[in-house]
């Protein structure tokens, strides 16, 4: 393969950066278009729940056609539809309203992220791709830590309109950038897959018991990130009073952390294999949530607890995706946009599901988003060592 793997790192990760910054980018902005809607701030934050579970079926739809005509034409298609959907959020007046073209939004994105994992499998494998998809985790983490100080600034200039504006043009630099400096990278020789055969590929990620206990392993996490990321404004606004300006600060915390457990995880793949290092991060993931129940039950989560606690669970994530994905990936090489799709599927839908846990009963507490928490641990470490079993070692 021609393309270096920086530049593979460099290309996947802006593409893949499209996704966090539709996340995070509003979320400073959350009380602001609530107001504008004309509902609470918690049903509001359903938004992300339904651009979650938008971008869930995207991958799963585009995921498999990609693996039929290549990545590119379908790569493309989702920018263009991301778009279009992000200027039409300008126009809306009301909630139902912002969570269609959220959803919109969320298809074309899912079409646009699907590619990059299956990218980085087509030009490398093994340990190599693991460490690139670290490096491309790491690149794509600065996003989450630019969205909100982005968002905040947009905001503090005209309104939270000012925002989407912004992915758009974001969306069209992409386009440019993926059409002009990405090459194809599907081998031409691999058949193309047909309806039905996808959905027996599909059928054969979901009968491998490794392979699901990897997937249970990153969907659980996810949610667990998640249940976080839906609550944050909640929690960090109204529950702490922040302010929109400092409110990117105490979030952008775990994104460092989150980036230092990649270069962690770079360093650690000399000596131990990805399983390993999955296996830790989960573990420390639910030690973080059993502390954060533990204060919340004695009344002892102040914001500093709080903020420490989450950037613990938050990090691990650097040590639970780009391993888990590596390791996926390594038994189904062949098709490799169909199991990334499938495993962004059940990750988002994941994700989706706990936002709707925490948003959609207007509690004002800690509580929906601890528990939330907590839970997704246990079921993340019980489903990756029952049904993937002990790590293998470097």
């Amino acid at each position: 393969m021609s393309l270096n793997a920086r530049r593979v790192a460099i290309l996947v990760a802006a593409n893949t950066a499209l996704a966090p910054f539709a996340i995070d980018a509003y979320l400073p902005a959350m009380a602001a278009l609530a107001a504008s809607v004309g509902a609470s701030i918690h049903h509001t934050e359903l938004s992300i729940s339904v651009f979650l579970a938008g971008f869930a079926i995207g991958q799963l739809l585009f995921g498999p056609l990609s693996d039929r005509l290549g990545r590119k034409p379908v790569l493309l298609g989702g920018l263009v539809v991301f778009l279009l959907a992000s200027l039409a959020i300008t126009t809306i007046d009301s909630l139902s309203e912002l969570l269609v073209w959220r959803f919109v939004q969320a298809l074309g994105g899912g079409a646009c992220v699907v590619n990059s994992a299956a990218i980085v499998r087509d030009c490398f494998s093994g340990r190599e791709a693991a460490s690139v998809m670290s490096t491309m985790v790491m690149i794509m983490m600065l996003a989450p830590l630019v969205a909100p100080v982005v968002g905040s600034g947009l905001l503090y200039l005209a309104d939270w309109w000012l925002i989407f504006v912004f992915l758009a043009v974001y969306a069209a630099f992409l386009l440019w950038l993926m059409s002009t400096r990405l090459p194809e990278t599907r081998d031409p020789n691999l058949p193309a897959a047909s309806p039905r055969q996808v959905l027996l590929n599909y059928a054969s990620v979901f009968r491998h018991r490794e392979g699901m206990g990897y997937i249970c392993a990153v969907a659980a996490s996810f949610g667990g990130l998640f249940a976080f990321v839906t609550a944050s404004p909640y929690l960090y606004l109204e529950h702490f009073g922040l302010s929109p300006a400092i409110y990117p600060l105490v979030f952008g915390v775990n994104v460092v952390v989150i980036a230092l457990s990649n270069r962690l995880n770079i360093h650690l793949l000399k000596s131990r294999s990805p399983q390993q290092n999955l296996h830790l991060g989960l573990t420390v993931q639910l030690a973080a949530a059993t502390v954060l129940a533990v204060a919340a039950a004695a009344g002892a989560a102040s914001l500093f607890v709080v903020v420490l606690v989450i950037m613990v669970y938050a990090g691990m994530i650097g040590l639970i995706t780009p391993n888990a994905m590596s390791a996926l990936l390594d038994h189904f090489g062949h098709m490799s946009a169909t199991a990334t799709a499938l495993m962004g599927g059940i990750k988002f839908g994941a994700a989706a599901l706990a936002g709707v846990m925490v948003g959609a009963f207007e509690i004002e507490s800690l509580w929906p988003m601890v528990l939330t928490m907590l839970v997704a641990s246990l079921v993340g470490n019980l489903g990756l060592r029952t049904l993937a079993g002990r790590p293998v070692h470097a």
